[in-house]
């Protein structure tokens, strides 16, 4: 169930009745260990590509609205530099969440979801512009559903650290 990830006990593992007699001392987790190339989950991996690719189209985006608004003619330039900045700051979100997750780091499930959250209004207005908006609308949609699937997901919890603890 959750062989390779250390501090996880299996239920199992916790089902099994001790034998000894007197008080119990708790038994101190192990820390956290870097996993073996093969212990990753597929649904890990899948969720930081994905946070990583949302990630690097914020980046290309922000890059690009700051070139057009030095280089092009917004009406107003301030405005057209602020949406860049704005843009490459919120590239950050994702593209952490991304490394979190490929070193399944257990803090990077929120910036996961709030990533993939974020993402389902900006859909929503993509497929009310009209034209190719709407298929990009649409697989950011698909992109923000499947996202947040995959970090919900119990093998992924599981991977992260997250979830009950059993006492």
């Amino acid at each position: 169930m959750c062989q390779g990830y250390p501090g996880v006990v299996s239920s199992k593992q916790s089902a099994q009745k001790s034998t000894r007699k007197g008080p119990r001392t708790p038994v101190p987790a192990a820390p956290a260990a870097e996993p073996a190339a093969g212990l990753r989950p597929r649904r890990i991996v899948w969720a930081a590509a994905l946070c990583g690719l949302e990630g690097l189209a914020l980046l290309i985006g922000g890059v690009y609205l700051l070139i057009m608004g030095v280089l092009g003619k917004p009406q107003s330039p301030q405005q057209a530099e602020m949406l860049a900045v704005t843009v490459l700051v919120l590239a950050v979100l994702p593209l952490a969440a991304a490394r979190g997750l490929w070193q399944l780091k257990r803090w990077s499930r929120g910036p996961a979801m709030a990533t993939q959250i974020m993402a389902l209004p900006v859909a929503w207005t993509l497929w009310n512009g009209g034209g190719v908006l709407i298929a990009a609308g649409a697989a950011l949609a698909v992109a923000a559903v499947v996202g947040l699937g995959l970090v919900v997901n119990p093998t992924a919890t599981e991977a992260l650290g997250i979830g009950p603890r059993e006492g």
